[in-house]
């Protein structure tokens, strides 16, 4: 157990007794300043109970409370209704830097647990450009099964694609009608965006040719065999500009679901449904009725007998059960669709699928310009692309002004990093329930709360522990006792304990936060004291902070997806 966590056991173990009261009770907060410790208990909620005052409470206990010589307790404070802990960070402090030198990249891993998780995440829809909208989800699921796995689950990586549908059939449509059926040389894949914002746009202009498109789409349904062709030939091309997207932000999926191969199962899903009893016909059309559950109507095949996105979401879950035994399932989806995954769980309940109760929508806000909501159909976008070869740009000139020497081919790849850390930290920092207004500008902040200033401190501590040459053998951390050290010793030992939250939770950014925080102390304690010229018996007791500094940063910066840089 982390050494701050057994404090936490030890001071919920002392009230338990003292209070006579059951320890799983027992709420522990984290005080607003350091000077009034490093835990706290409200006295408060004992009030009813004993009729007596909080403050009372608190002395009462505070005289009962009388922690062993050995104890990671120090000192125990009444205060304002609280009983306020301070660690006996002597002990604490050498038992975590030892732990961290010692654990390396295992510091802060959970215990081994037998639950698998699938985290469905990414999504890009064939046929469609990507742009910086999509990224927000690739980086958010990545992230999460890191920080799963770390965790101690069994994480499987999943994507489920649109390849057929309306949009394909307007690309094609487009391709055929605009393009006359002339493919461009390169950049296929990115080009077909381009074709799919143009056919929209010449769609709405023209009813015959919504017609002729509606059309498409049935002849694909239809396996039509001159436009199956085509449609798995600019498939491909998609998917290929797909996996180098993939590829770029480290990002190696399990198992790629599409649309096409769970269209008929769900379709006979609903059919099966219908004949149940479960779902219902209204004009030909299958749906399940949920008005009375507050859902309203959820529509599985039209009146024509195509399926919807619906019915092949039920034939999606029914190829995850078979293929894998999934304990929960979550889906990284944008929170436009939060009414749809009710409608869909609901179902799920209804016909008792074995996903139902075990999935989850991490449902997450837009990301948008600083000019307002972007649109793939008029396309309204910034194609990830073209922002990541901006950033590369800018990162360069940056990296060239703080290390002017550095040869060409090492400067691309940094900058490259530096690059591809912005946009990912961009998109996780902050919660998922808030939109993002994305700006390159103060992605790429060297000073800021941004990707470069934490992988620059990661950078800048590497730096630090190669001038000092030979790693100390022995050194006593009951000697660093600066306000500066003491809390990058508090910062390490919330690590174990953030990993674990933020898989609870399923929030990615608690750790983007940590990173945060713990590289601004980092900054702050090596402005203010001296490592390699601190007074002799100092120096050797700091380089193993800056050690371990760096490693948990390092560890954090991973579960981000982040590489963490060694120079910059």
């Amino acid at each position: 157990m982390n050494p701050f966590e057994e404090f936490r056991e030890e001071v919920r173990e002392g009230i338990s007794k003292a209070a006579k009261i059951k320890k799983d009770g027992i709420v522990l907060e984290k005080p607003p300043q350091p000077e009034f410790g490093d835990l706290a208990f409200p006295c408060f909620i004992l009030s009813k109970k004993l009729k007596k005052s909080p403050d009372l409470i608190a002395k009462e206990l505070h005289e009962k409370l009388k922690p062993p010589s050995e104890s990671l307790m120090g000192r125990i404070e009444p205060k304002g209704g609280y009983l306020n802990f301070f660690a006996n960070w002597d002990r604490i402090s050498q038992i975590i830097v030892e732990s961290v030198l010692k654990e390396k990249e295992n510091f802060g891993k959970g215990e081994k647990k037998k639950k698998n998780v699938m985290v469905e995440y990414c999504h890009f829809n064939t046929h469609k450009a990507v742009h910086i909208g999509h990224i927000r989800t690739a980086c958010l699921g990545e992230s999460l099964s890191r920080i799963l796995e770390f965790s101690g689950y069994k994480v499987t990586r999943a994507n489920y694609q649109g390849d057929i549908g309306p949009h394909v059939a307007r690309c094609i449509w487009g391709f055929l009608k605009i393009h006359n059926g002339k493919e461009p040389k390169e950049d296929k894949g990115k080009w077909l965006g381009r074709v799919y914002a143009e056919a929209s746009k010449k769609l709405k202009e023209n009813e015959e040719y919504l017609k002729e498109a509606d059309e498409v789409n049935k002849k694909i349904y239809a396996s039509d065999p001159k436009l199956t062709k085509i449609w798995k030939k600019t498939r491909k091309w998609s998917l290929d500009y797909f996996d180098r997207i993939y590829g770029s932000f480290g990002i190696k999926f399990d198992r790629l679901y599409f649309e096409s191969e769970v269209e008929k199962p769900g379709t006979e899903i609903s059919k099966k449904l219908l004949k149940k009893g479960i779902a219902k016909q209204s004009e030909g059309a299958i749906m399940m009725d949920l008005e009375k559950h507050g859902l309203d109507v959820f529509l599985l095949v039209k009146s024509d007998g195509t399926p919807l996105y619906s019915a092949k979401d039920l034939g999606l879950a029914g190829m995850k059960s078979r293929e894998y035994k999934t304990d929960r399932s979550i889906h990284v989806v944008g929170s436009e669709q939060k009414l749809y995954f009710q409608q869909l769980f609901k179902t799920f309940e209804l016909m008792k699928s074995p996903l139902a109760n075990k999935s989850y929508h991490l449902c997450y806000e837009l990301v948008n310009l600083p000019t307002g909501k972007m649109a793939s159909r008029e396309g309204e976008v910034i194609l990830y692309e073209d922002v990541l070869k901006e950033i590369v740009k800018h990162a360069k000139e940056e990296t060239k002004k703080r290390n002017p020497k550095m040869e060409e081919k090492k400067l691309e790849e940094v900058s490259r990093d530096i690059a591809l850390a912005s946009l990912k930290y961009d998109m996780i920092k902050m919660s998922p329930s808030k939109t993002i207004i994305f700006d390159w500008k103060s992605a790429l902040d060297f000073e800021g709360n941004a990707a470069p200033y934490l992988q620059y401190t990661h950078a800048r501590a590497c730096s630090i522990l190669r001038k000092a040459g030979e790693f100390p053998k022995k050194f006593d951390i009951s000697l660093l006792k600066e306000p500066h050290e003491r809390h990058l010793f508090q910062m390490l030992s919330e690590f174990p304990d953030v990993v674990r939250k933020s898989g609870e939770d399923m929030r990615p950014h608690y750790i983007a936060n940590f990173c945060y925080e713990l590289s601004t102390k980092f900054n702050e304690f090596y402005q203010f004291l001296p490592v390699l010229k601190a007074k002799e018996g100092m120096r050797p007791v700091r380089l193993a902070l800056v050690k371990a500094v760096s490693i948990v940063l390092k560890n954090a910066l991973n579960l981000l997806g982040i590489e963490a840089l060694e120079r910059m």
